[in-house]
């Protein structure tokens, strides 16, 4: 089952019906449980059942009336006060007495006759592959869950990577390339680093944090990805940054516009286009704020509006978007690159065909944002 499918029947569950997630190690168990918390507007008590011992989850004895009760955890506590998505995850990896505490909670909603509050949701996740170090499952326990063993797809991650900060040089490269995505079902060695969905956010995320997006050159750019996705993806990775970060700069959209550049443009496609709008967009977001003097030139916001108008509708909103944001801190910018794109963005406007492309892609866009 793929991410959208699992999460349209996760999103239909009635409240009672606990869910398991089934799949292998960094493909977004946890993250698509957190996107269904934020549908269901409810907050998130996550637990690794494997770091846990009995007592974190059935509590601590107390005396009361020459009688001993059990007094439950804070988080199970907040669970029973108010709805909640209870997350339980690594499941088959807990001891047997961890175990055997979920299950109580699972099957009957109520611990040491502490009953979970009626809104609150169950979630668990476990990877079952035989290369993990697992547990194996009681019957009875797997009989309580609605089970879906998750298979993402490509154009899941992708989806969500175009809506968070994944940088936009992997995102391209993962489009071009999806074999270096995961090496989720492949005949691989696991004993080496091998990519996997998680692990190339945070590529991104340290590539990023290192400004070594500019200089894939350096050879700490190679290193820190080696360390996350392995030898043979991080080559590929790198290899591929070097040639796109050299084919065109927001320096020569902006400075260097001629013909030969926009047929170099045109022969990219969409996804590169996508990155050379976030090259333009993190230039103009680089300049310092001043709002009494544009950072930008008549020469250069006509190159801008150049590069604009051969960029379909929806690309067109989006790079204009990129100059909106700037505000009123840079609005000496945001006029002078209104002056000359004003027309284009209006174009988008008045063809009923861009219109309806526009509000497809706001629509998809909105869609993956919510899951």
């Amino acid at each position: 089952m793929n991410f959208g499918t699992f999460f349209e029947c996760a999103s239909r569950m009635p409240v009672w019906q606990s869910i398991l997630l089934r799949g292998d190690h960094g493909i977004g168990k946890s993250q698509i449980v957190y996107q269904l918390a934020k549908h269901f507007a409810l907050p998130v008590v996550e637990r690794r059942l494997s770091q846990m011992s009995e007592g974190d989850m059935i509590g601590l004895p107390k005396l009361d009336n020459n009688e001993t009760k059990f007094m439950p955890p804070d988080w199970y506590v907040r669970c029973c006060k108010e709805p909640c998505v209870l997350f339980l995850d690594e499941l088959n990896r807990a001891t047997p007495e961890v175990m055997q505490a979920a299950f109580q909670i699972v099957l009957d909603r109520t611990l040491n006759g502490h009953v979970l509050h009626p809104g609150t949701r169950i979630f668990s996740a476990i990877n079952t592959h035989s290369r993990y170090n697992v547990n194996m499952m009681d019957p009875a326990l797997l009989d309580r869950f609605w089970v879906s063993e998750l298979e993402p797809t490509t154009d899941d991650w992708l989806a969500w990577a175009r809506t968070t900060k994944v940088h936009p040089f992997l995102v391209d490269f993962i489009a071009q390339q999806p074999r270096w995505l995961d090496t989720a079902g492949k005949n691989v060695d696991y004993d080496k680093v091998q990519p996997s969905r998680r692990s190339w956010e945070r590529v991104g995320q340290i590539l990023e944090a290192n400004k070594l997006f500019d200089s894939p050159e350096n050879e700490t750019f190679y290193s820190l990805s080696m360390g996350l996705i392995g030898v043979e993806a991080a080559a590929a990775f790198k290899d591929f940054v070097m040639k796109i970060d050299r084919q065109v700069s927001a320096e020569d959209i902006l400075n260097k516009w001629s013909p030969a550049l926009q047929v170099k443009i045109e022969g990219l496609g969409q996804e590169r286009w996508n990155v050379c709008i976030e090259k333009v967009g993190e230039k103009l977001a680089s300049f310092p704020e001043d709002a009494k003097k544009s950072h930008v030139t008549p020469k250069q916001a006509k190159n801008l509006a150049a590069f604009m108008k051969m960029l379909p509708g929806e690309l067109r909103i989006a790079l204009w978007s990129k100059i909106a944001v700037l505000g009123a801190k840079q609005i000496e910018t945001v006029k002078a690159c209104h002056v000359e794109t004003k027309d284009l963005i209006l174009e988008v406007f008045n063809n009923p065909a861009d219109v309806e492309k526009l509000q497809k892609a706001q629509e998809e866009k909105a869609k993956a944002a919510k899951k």
